[in-house]
């Protein structure tokens, strides 16, 4: 089977930044909350002029100089981040790339929310095994979420940590080097219609009273309800969704040597590193940037290798979940691939 391996990772963080002591003052809940129970030292803000498209384009120049890749090169560029963009009914792919003169690209958008880079990472490696015309695959995703939050509304506080952020990845087929081995994904739909932002689509569209009515922010109708139904099976489902990814990766827990996965408060970090028989240092906490949709995973990842964190041959493992509610995994080989792995 044709190999498939990550060649260059990059991200961009917007250059304001809110620090937990004004997310404190704006949404009355106490700074040592946001910091010991939320795990968020604060969380970076996109400026009013900088949109999804801006900051996918930022990661992905940065990433394609430091590859060397002439955007000529790339074969598809993919967006897997946030839903909300720059418009709407508006897909950021084909300008994202024209942006970056990939004009033999073709674009594809994954409309996925916080579980997008596993996926992500899991539809390209399928893509260049199945066209072995294919070279390289370009993923990019941001997120200016920020700016659908509303404070003032306790029912959507558990989103307060959204923040805002970019993030790039070259994926080659028949690659040496960082395979993408497997992947996972659950679903569960009975949460569909739990986050939304209720106001703008075709449902309720856009009118005087749902701008009075704050009906465009992010919002949870009913909080208790889903904290009631989700509590039980977030956890499993996200182990269940690693024990998928490293099953189809001829692997076990054990053999994990770092996990990167989406911000989520301190306590379920912690159950879910000690459910994965992980320790701390052997995870990724983004508790400087808060969570940004899909660009999560891949920026632990961009950390990781740029603090010098990995190894030849280590295991990672990329783990996410999106309201929908999707749980999804994937599994990187790192380093120059041996014979068996590349097999």
């Amino acid at each position: 089977m044709r190999p498939v391996g990550v060649t260059g990772v990059a991200s961009y963080l917007p250059e304001k930044w809110m620090p937990a002591s004004d997310l404190a003052r704006l949404s009355g809940i106490p700074e040592d909350v946001l910091v010991d129970r939320f795990g968020l030292k604060g969380k970076h803000i996109a400026a009013p002029d900088e949109h999804v498209s801006d900051m996918s384009v930022a990661a992905a120049e940065k990433l394609l100089a430091e590859t060397g890749t002439d955007p000529l090169e790339l074969d598809a560029v993919v967006y897997f981040g946030s839903t909300w963009k720059d418009y709407q009914v508006w897909q950021a792919a084909p300008h994202i790339a024209h942006r970056l003169g990939a004009r033999r690209a073709f674009a594809l958008e994954l409309d996925y929310v916080s579980c997008g880079t596993p996926v992500a990472l899991r539809v390209a490696r399928d893509i260049l095994r199945a066209e072995s015309e294919l070279r390289r695959v370009l993923l990019v995703a941001a997120c200016k979420e920020s700016q659908l939050l509303d404070y003032g509304n306790p029912r959507a506080r558990f989103m307060f940590n959204f923040g805002d952020g970019a993030v790039a990845a070259l994926v080659e087929g028949g690659a040496n080097e960082n395979l993408v081995l497997g992947a996972h994904m659950i679903t569960d739909g009975s949460f569909s219609m739990d986050v939304k932002v209720p106001a703008g689509g075709s449902v309720e569209p856009a009118s005087h009273s749902t701008v009075d009515g704050r009906r465009h922010f992010l919002d949870v109708e009913d909080p208790g309800s889903m904290k009631a139904r989700l509590d039980p099976v977030s956890l499993p489902n996200f182990v269940a969704a690693a024990d998928g990814a490293l099953h189809r990766s001829d692997a076990d827990r054990s053999q994990v040597a770092l996990l990167c996965g989406i911000h989520m408060k301190r306590s379920m970090h912690r159950a879910l590193l000690s459910e994965l028989g992980l320790p701390e240092e052997r995870a990724v906490y983004l508790d400087d940037t808060g969570h940004m949709s899909g660009v999560d995973p891949l920026l632990g990842l961009d950390r990781a290798i740029r603090q010098g964190r990995l190894s030849d041959g280590d295991l990672v493992l990329l783990l996410a979940a999106g309201t929908g509610y999707t749980w999804a995994a994937v599994c990187l080989r790192w380093g120059a691939a041996s014979e068996e792995w590349r097999s």
